[in-house]
């Protein structure tokens, strides 16, 4: 016999999950719908992924996909292992190339849902978060990058947020370098990448001859067009130049009214990322409330499909009244008329009918009644 819980923590929920009440649940399910019409009108279409998936199917998609970051239970049914999502980008790279595979290209999906992580950080403590987002699949071309940082932008502006910032990363800059210009072993690899995280110019210098080279990189970080001219003067032999003409390309179109930076080896948060990342920032929230780029989705066969999307996680928008709209809402006393009631709804106003007599409307958050076929305020 299972023990009941003690008395006060029948409420009591998961660390980092939480309870959504009115009117933010409300504001929430507003948000994502005016992201998701903006979606809508680029013809993005949507899908719809289950919460759980068996887990060799959930971390199978993206090459960067870690078991250790996902929540698991086995299914009762299945004897099988089972993940809560913690990303919906892999699911639907699964529906691309199962489902969709054999529709036409480029292939526009969009989606939102809750995800669950295993695990939450200092800078955002809650493990389920609201992800709301956009898949350009079939392409990863410098033109597919442009609609997917301007969609970005537009879904963001039509709920109403302002102050945007976008910082641009290129994934595999290390990469391609080291294979390049600028030769690095593996092992001075790792150590170069964990220093440009630092920002750490001393250690970097320790670290060599080689490593030494990519310190100008640290310096190639900041406001987007004075980092852009210090990246170019770091190509050497041209390694960077497609890249490069793609991210001024990428920046020509974005309005004056965005604000652009460039971080050339941000990693964090881009582990499938390829050639082009971006992370996007909202003035008055610390933390990104966004990211997407480039990747590949591995096909059943073990083929890969480009892609490019984003990401948007707007949970701290929700929180700071994003999506809140004043309800007009009347009380609609014992006896009402109907069709004049079913006239406000169609007008916009949420009615509340009484149930009994002596119910007190402005108690009930109404901010009118009907009385005597006419509106009163309270």
């Amino acid at each position: 016999m299972t023990a009941a819980p003690p008395r006060g923590a029948q409420g009591l929920l998961p660390e980092g999950l939480s309870d959504r009440l009115p009117p933010q649940a409300e504001a929430s399910a507003r948000l994502a719908r005016k992201v998701l019409d903006t979606l809508a009108a680029h013809g993005y279409d949507r899908v719809m992924p289950p919460l759980a998936e068996f887990e060799e199917t959930l971390i199978g998609r993206l090459k960067s996909a870690r078991a250790q970051d996902l929540l698991r239970v086995v299914d009762p049914v299945s004897q099988r292992t089972l993940a809560i999502r913690p990303d919906m980008t892999a699911q639907v790279g699964r529906i691309a190339t199962t489902r969709l595979a054999g529709a036409q290209r480029p292939l526009r999906l969009s989606y939102s849902g809750p995800v669950v992580r295993l695990r939450a950080n200092q800078l955002r403590p809650e493990r389920e978060r609201l992800q709301v987002g956009a898949e350009l699949i079939g392409t990863d071309s410098v033109a597919a990058a442009v609609e997917i940082v301007n969609v970005a932008i537009e879904a963001l502006q039509a709920a109403g947020v302002t102050g945007i910032t976008i910082d641009f990363t290129l994934p595999d800059l290390i990469d391609t370098l080291a294979a390049g210009p600028l030769p690095l072993s593996e092992d001075e690899i790792e150590s170069v990448r964990a220093e440009l995280d630092a920002k750490d110019a001393g250690a970097l210098v320790a670290l060599g001859e080689g490593p030494a080279a990519y310190l100008p990189l640290i310096e190639a970080a900041g406001p987007f067009h004075a980092a852009m001219e210090k990246l170019e003067a770091l190509d050497i032999g041209g390694a960077l130049a497609s890249r490069i003409a793609g991210l001024r390309a990428i920046a020509k179109p974005i309005g004056w009214d965005i604000t652009l930076t460039l971080d050339p080896t941000e990693r964090h948060g881009f582990e499938y990322q390829l050639w082009f990342g971006f992370s996007i920032f909202a003035e008055g929230f610390v933390g990104e409330i966004g990211r997407g780029g480039s990747y590949a989705i591995v096909r059943p066969d073990g083929s890969e499909e480009p892609a490019m999307g984003f990401s948007l996680y707007p949970d701290p928008l929700i929180d700071a009244g994003f999506g809140r709209v004043e309800a007009r809402r009347v009380f609609l006393p014992i006896g009402h008329d109907g069709e004049q009631a079913a006239k406000l709804r169609a007008e916009g106003w949420q009615t509340i009918a009484a149930l009994s007599e002596g119910e007190d409307g402005a108690a009930l958050g109404c901010t009118h009644w009907l009385e005597g076929g006419a509106l009163s305020a309270y």
